[in-house]
């Protein structure tokens, strides 16, 4: 069957939140409260427009999702920002990939010109992997800006892909 991506929509939460709970309480990747509610995490993933969210799934089952949203807004906004979560026992299987693959055709189909990453940990190796398998470049590392619970303070990268190719 394969995996499929859409548009997520509310009623997929019940799915979303069980693969981002634990990672957002490991707390090695996103700078966001460990502690973070549900209710909250649900306000920061399922944005309004001009955002929007993905999912990943398998015969039903989600397996990953995606958010894609402008950087910034006025004078930024021609530049997308992203984020995405794995499910655990997805790991491995190409989700992110394939989810990344959409989520950088979408963002051109919307007309931004580049997407940029603010803050991806620099310990975060399999994803600073996969981003410049994908032509992303990091332009600048923010010394000890993330602190890991369990590495310590570490960088975060900045990292930045044009979109030109996409837009073909």
């Amino acid at each position: 069957m394969g995996i499929g991506i859409r548009e997520a929509d509310a009623a997929d939460w019940p799915q979303i939140w069980p693969l981002m709970e634990p990672i957002v309480r490991a707390g090695e990747t996103y700078c966001w409260d460990r502690d973070m509610t549900e209710d909250d995490a649900r306000d920061v993933w399922l944005e309004e427009r001009p955002a929007y969210v993905y999912v990943a799934e398998e015969a039903g089952q989600i397996l990953g999702t995606a958010q894609l949203h402008p950087n910034r807004a006025g004078g930024g906004s021609h530049v997308a920002n992203a984020s995405f979560m794995t499910a655990a026992p997805a790991s491995g299987r190409g989700v992110a990939r394939t989810l990344a693959a959409h989520v950088l055709e979408q963002a051109a189909a919307q007309g931004y010109r580049s997407m940029q990453f603010n803050a991806v940990v620099q310990t975060n190796e399999r994803a600073v992997a996969l981003w410049e398998s994908l032509g992303f470049r990091i332009l600048a590392t923010v010394p000890d800006a993330f602190r890991h619970p369990v590495h310590g303070f570490t960088g975060l990268h900045i990292m930045h892909k044009d979109l030109e190719e996409h837009r073909r």
